[in-house]
């Protein structure tokens, strides 16, 4: 073979090796960050939280974003006293 053969079939070898790794391990994406969500469900489930998605109102949610805000407690809690306070009516 020739040497530019041999460069451009090396050139084939490298682009193909970079296009079967994953590009979490070429771009250096953290790995840790998947590992810290694990970690953030497992104490989650571990305290009895189940994720629960709701669709509601614009008006609704940018009020409760500012009593949240106003009281400063994470809408999380302020969604759950609010929850268990209705549903105590």
């Amino acid at each position: 073979m020739k040497r530019t053969d041999l460069e451009k079939h090396q050139g084939k070898k490298i682009v193909g090796e970079m296009k079967r790794e994953p590009t979490s391990k070429r771009y250096g994406a953290s790995a840790g960050a998947h590992v810290d969500k694990r970690d953030r469900r497992e104490r989650e489930k571990a305290a009895g939280l189940v994720p629960f998605a709701v669709k509601l109102p614009q008006d609704l949610v940018a009020s409760l974003q500012a009593l949240a805000k106003e009281r400063g407690v994470p809408m999380n809690e302020l969604a759950e006293s609010l929850l268990r306070k209705g549903l105590a009516e």
